[in-house]
């Protein structure tokens, strides 16, 4: 018994057991110690109870079997699990916890070594990428979106600006006879921050004095005094993350609503500025296609193609780091039930799921098909011919593609 229950211990340290409810902690001992499950088995076992709660889904004992061979119990326990994570994601009567209702951090103003302009961090040679430069202008968002990977990199409660951000950018050194596109809503969100320490002042200078570089900016806020108050360079874009109203309300926390954002953008290309729209991630769920298509809808109601500049579509994909962050949170979340695959090193949808998201996104907006760029973000190459019917043959030849197509809606000079 003492050697049995030695090796529970063992199995059980550095894993999230002990953030389980206590009853669950008891069932998981009991059985663990009863069954002689193995070191795996119980870590095993601990990750199911997690996920089941995150999901909002019956409990481990809920769906422990009734059995006398180790073997059988856990293969039939394995089984329920996965029957769970198959089936397509509902969040009828689904519960959240312990959400956070307000923006609660920590500001932090400090001199950084180094610059933060850089290759989009999930840039890869096993994904078609358009090789966009990223600029760190903040560390950490103030939002609150369970699949984020974020969280995974930075101090989520507290927000970091880099005293030194407008010197640098003024001292930045770009080549005058290439085109660059830039983005900064890849560690933080672009805008809602606003003007804080200055970084709008400076990244607005920057795009003046910097023509050949289209800069975007990402947001899921409609925080757009700025945008609306000061003159704008041509060579700014002014992009929305979207999702249905379900997601948004169920797994993206603390951001604008669907209205809020779509009505930000009305307001901003009403000034001239070009718009995008990044439905990033498309996530299963029951009757999504719907809700999805009624979003689509409603912009090609809303804008005009001459309005926007691109838009981009992507699915969840996660890194291991990510899954054991999102795990290790006391909150409720369906964004891990999906059934995971292997995806160029990474997790993701089947490919069968991710064409029927890709294709009915696509045609769901053929009447802008020849006036507005459109994209996959970090898929395989194989599923631009699936999705759009043309692939690029590499990278580069995507990045061109796509500069050109902004540079002409931009009605600016593109320099190879």
């Amino acid at each position: 018994m003492n050697l049995q229950l030695d090796k529970f211990n063992d199995s059980v340290a550095g894993t999230i057991f002990y953030k389980l409810p206590e009853n669950e902690q008891k069932f998981i001992k009991e059985k663990s110690i009863e069954f002689k499950f193995s070191f795996s088995q119980i870590k095993q076992i601990v990750d199911m109870a997690r996920d089941l709660d995150m999901w909002n889904e019956k409990t481990i004992e809920e769906i422990f079997p009734e059995h006398s061979q180790k073997k059988v119990i856990f293969s039939r326990l394995k089984k329920a699990y996965e029957e769970l994570r198959s089936k397509p994601n509902s969040y009828n009567g689904f519960e959240l916890k312990n959400q956070r209702d307000e923006q609660k951090f920590t500001f932090k103003t400090e001199t950084k070594e180094g610059f933060g302009l850089g290759l989009c961090p999930v840039a890869s040679e096993k994904t078609r990428c358009c090789n966009l430069l990223t600029l760190d202008a903040v560390e950490s968002c103030g939002f609150d979106c369970s699949y984020c990977s974020i969280q995974s990199f930075y101090n989520q409660n507290t927000i970091t600006f880099d005293s030194g951000f407008a010197a640098k950018l003024k001292n930045l050194n770009l080549e005058k006879d290439r085109t660059y596109h830039i983005g900064t809503g890849q560690s933080s969100d672009s805008l809602l921050w606003g003007n804080r320490e200055g970084i709008l002042d400076a990244l607005f200078d920057f795009a003046r004095q910097n023509p050949n570089v289209i800069l975007e900016f990402k947001t899921k806020s409609d925080n757009i005094k700025y945008f609306l108050q000061n003159n704008v360079p041509k060579n700014i874009i002014c992009t929305w993350s979207l999702n249905t109203p379900t997601i948004i309300q169920n797994e993206e926390h603390l951001t604008a609503s669907l209205d809020k954002r779509i009505s930000a953008a009305r307001k901003v290309a009403d000034k001239g500025i070009k718009i995008g729209f990044h439905f990033h991630p498309i996530v299963e769920y029951e009757n999504y296609l719907d809700e999805y298509g009624g979003v689509y809808t409603r912009l090609l109601k809303e804008f005009q193609p001459d309005e926007v500049a691109l838009v981009s579509f992507g699915t969840l994909t996660f890194i291991k780091p990510v899954i054991k962050q999102l795990r290790e949170r006391d909150f409720r979340s369906k964004i891990t039930q999906m059934p995971f695959e292997n995806a160029s090193g990474k997790s993701s949808y089947p490919h069968n799921i991710k064409v029927e998201m890709f294709k009915h996104a696509y045609e769901s907006f053929t009447p802008w098909h020849k006036k507005v760029f459109f994209y996959l973000c970090m898929e395989e190459h194989e599923m631009w011919k699936e999705t759009f019917g043309y692939q690029y043959a590499t990278n580069n030849d995507f990045e061109r593609a796509m500069l050109a197509a902004y540079t002409k809606k931009l009605q600016m000079e593109f320099l190879i």
